[in-house]
């Protein structure tokens, strides 16, 4: 069993038991958590396979989007933040075997990662002139976009519509109306006339208003 097959099933066995915490878990702490680490487990899983625009996809989108989705969590839940403050010390553990899992897995990846013949000689020669390569060469990435932008353009611009949508639901459901504070009316200062905000007055001489 070589070092790729231990790290795979490091990798594996953190996603499905980080997965079964996300749905387990009563606290929503927790699962957020345990979602983190599922998401960073299964970016391993994609740098053992060569997916490596994958796997920086899922951490930087999916992980960046964790803090979002906790605190909309928040929002909706109306959670006590004064309790939440005081048991800060019940979730050190946890956040603490998250912080070594996460550290080992990221170790695991630098070691597995393999940089290609290709991108060296690029950086060596930066100013070469661009030679055609055929499909073996090009890199994760690059072929995903051709594909991303010629055969499914329209189902990508979907997917971001439903994105769209999606997001404007989710800050319409948070929304919380304030009363008893004062609010701009833009179209009632559009609107607005100038004899209805100003007054001429002739005042005689010597008399003052």
């Amino acid at each position: 069993m070589g070092f790729a097959d231990i790290s795979f099933i490091v990798f594996a066995v953190f996603t499905v038991v980080s997965g079964l915490g996300v749905i387990l878990a009563k606290n929503p702490v927790h699962s957020v958590l345990m979602l983190i680490l599922a998401f960073i487990s299964t970016a391993g899983l994609f740098v053992l396979m060569g997916a490596e625009y994958l796997a920086f996809l899922l951490v930087v989108v999916y992980v960046g989007a964790v803090a979002v989705l906790f605190l909309f969590v928040v929002m909706m839940l109306d959670v006590d933040f004064a309790e939440l403050r005081a048991d800060y010390m019940r979730y050190a553990p946890l956040g603490g075997l998250v912080a070594v899992a996460l550290v080992v897995q990221i170790g695991l990846m630098v070691a597995n990662w393999q940089i290609p013949d290709e991108a060296l000689a690029a950086r060596q020669a930066p100013t070469e002139v661009i030679r055609t390569v055929t499909d073996a060469e090009v890199g994760n990435a690059e072929q995903l976009g051709m594909v991303l932008y010629t055969r499914y353009v329209h189902f990508f611009q979907i997917a971001g519509l439903i994105l769209l949508v999606a997001m404007i639901g989710a800050i319409t459901l948070t929304f919380r109306e304030r009363r008893g504070i004062k609010v701009q009316d833009v179209g009632k200062q559009v609107g607005r006339r100038r004899e209805d905000a100003v007054e001429v007055v002739s005042v005689p001489t010597g008399r003052g208003i």
